[in-house]
């Protein structure tokens, strides 16, 4: 899977998460660029992500994700892509 390909399965489960069709991600994207992330909303993200993506993150994993660009980088880890 290429990283374009994970940047649009995240837009759209980003999307469908917040209920804004107008989020496009970057790489820089963190949790201070949308109002609604908070930690319960980080929670339904990596559940959300790890589903889409057949993944499993660790609890270091997870709090080391500060942005977008990070969270493709694991995914990419752990699917081999």
């Amino acid at each position: 899977m290429k990283r374009e390909e994970i940047f649009e399965k995240l837009n759209e489960i980003f999307r469908n998460n917040f209920d804004d069709d107008e989020i496009e991600l970057k790489n820089e994207t963190s949790s201070a660029d949308i109002d609604d992330w908070d930690s319960l909303e980080q929670i339904n993200l990596v559940v959300a992500i790890q589903d889409a993506f057949k993944v499993k993150f660790n609890i270091d994993e997870v709090n080391a994700m500060k942005n977008v660009g990070e969270m493709v980088d694991f995914i990419i880890e752990k699917v081999g892509a």
